[in-house]
């Protein structure tokens, strides 16, 4: 169908707010189930995510005002159904699924949102053990939060007045169920532990839906039962009826019945204790008296006369006496010894004795210690003679005293062979006493093997 019969220009604005009515006005209220993917919760409070299936997928928003409202968190993943209506966000230009209310496919959401809350306080330990007070053994006085009209507090008074009329109840009256039940509870047991006036409480109910029980499945009532200095019995419902109260609590009672008799023996049991306790005592101190009796007996019979122990003290101071005296003497005489002995060594180490014989020894060290020296030196003297002796023998004095003559160039080297010497060469000789110069006339070499002029005989001399 044509909405404009004729060529009408429209901006995507407009476009977009007819689609808008549209979509409003045919899609007002639907449900659509489908897996929760992509999902968000910024700081504003509202939940954006998107349903899908195998096919195709939609855009879905949660306010903030119908958020506030779930019982529990949704997450990617789960199967969800989603009432809401159709609208379109003119932004992106999409149409998408103002979601109003949300509910797991297969599951009731209050009981998803018991087992996340379950599952999250369970992680941050408020069901350890070791959170638990122990039950006062005798409570003075107990207090008991629950509705004043309610079947609940009528069971309690009536198993605590049969079983102990002398205990002290105090009733702060909440409401159970509803709407701001749970803020109610908690406040009661912040304030029955600022006031101090009870030794255990009772928070509880009886039996119900879950819907009805749903306050005791609050976190702030966790919190508040969690804190509490005061210790704990949670009687909610009946004895298949667990809620999140059951296992913070320090002791969880099946019905309020119950947790009335959990809370104090009966008068009768009490008396029916104290009876047992009582013979058990009398049957105790009598065995005791009796044991007593028999040590006294055999006590008297052990004791003897004080004179005879006085007579045998005596003679043993005695003979320790003796034994002292000798031993005191024995240790005198030892002692003697041993400074006669030391008398003896401290002689023999005298300093004068000491110094004397240190006096001999050095003289006759002194003494052969001058005779090695002058040993030595005379020993040294006389090699010093010989050395002189021979070295005088092979001085090149002697050598020239016997006629012979050192002939330099005039260049100063000394002159060893003819060879090198050419005729009007001037020479230097060196005599035994003083020198003389003289000119090379002629050069006669001589045979390098004998020494002699060439041609000559060797045993003719020259």
């Amino acid at each position: 169908m044509n909405l404009f019969p004729d060529t009408t220009i429209l901006t995507v604005s407009r476009l977009t707010s007819l689609l808008r009515d549209v979509l409003e006005e045919n899609f007002q209220q639907v449900w659509v189930e489908g897996e929760v993917s992509n999902f968000s919760a910024p700081s504003s409070g509202h939940f954006y995510f998107t349903l899908k299936d195998a096919g195709a997928q939609l855009r879905c928003v949660m306010f903030k005002s119908a958020a506030k409202n779930l019982k529990f968190r949704p997450k990617d993943g789960m199967a969800m159904i989603v009432r809401g209506r159709i609208s379109l966000y003119d932004q992106r230009g999409e149409y998408q699924l103002l979601a109003e209310y949300i509910e797991p496919a297969g599951i009731g959401a209050l009981q998803l949102a018991f087992v996340q809350l379950k599952e999250r306080l369970s992680a941050e330990g408020l069901f350890e053990q070791l959170h638990k007070q122990p039950m006062p053994a005798f409570p003075r006085s107990v207090g008991i939060i629950t509705s004043p009209t309610g079947a609940a507090i009528h069971d309690i008074l009536n198993v605590l007045n049969r079983r102990f009329a002398s205990l002290e109840i105090l009733l702060y009256p909440v409401r159970v169920q509803g709407e701001g039940a749970a803020l109610e509870i908690a406040r009661a047991i912040d304030e029955m532990n600022q006031q101090a006036l009870v030794d255990v409480l009772i928070v509880g109910r009886g039996g119900g839906s879950l819907e009805d029980l749903w306050a005791f499945n609050e976190e702030v009532v966790a919190r508040a039962v969690y804190r509490s200095r005061i210790p704990v019995i949670s009687a909610v419902g009946h004895e298949t009826d667990w809620t999140i109260c059951d296992f913070v609590a320090d002791l969880r009672a099946p019905t309020p019945s119950a947790a009335a008799e959990l809370v104090i023996q009966s008068a009768h049991e009490l008396r029916s204790t104290l009876e047992q306790l009582w013979h058990r005592l009398v049957l105790s101190i009598d065995y005791q008296l009796r044991q007593l009796q028999s040590q006294q007996v055999s006590l008297k019979r052990a004791l003897t006369d004080p004179s005879n122990m006085l007579g045998n003290l005596s003679q043993r101071v005695d003979d320790l006496s003796q034994r002292l005296d000798m031993s005191q003497e024995r240790t005198i005489e030892r002692l003697r010894d041993r400074c006669g002995k030391l008398d003896a060594a401290l002689l023999h180490a005298s300093p004068a004795t000491t110094i004397t014989t240190r006096t001999q020894i050095v003289a006759t060290l002194t003494s052969s210690l001058q005779q090695l020296l002058t040993q030595q030196l005379e020993t040294a003297r006389t090699g010093l003679e010989i050395a002189a002796a021979q070295l005088h023998a092979l001085s090149p004095l002697q050598t020239l005293a016997r006629g012979y003559a050192i002939a330099t160039a005039a260049d100063g080297r000394v002159v060893t062979d003819a060879t090198t010497l050419q005729p009007d060469d001037v020479l230097n000789l060196k005599l035994h006493r003083g020198t003389a110069s003289c000119r090379v006339e002629s050069v006669m070499p001589t045979d390098s093997k004998a020494g002699l002029p060439p041609g000559s005989d060797s045993t003719t001399a020259p």
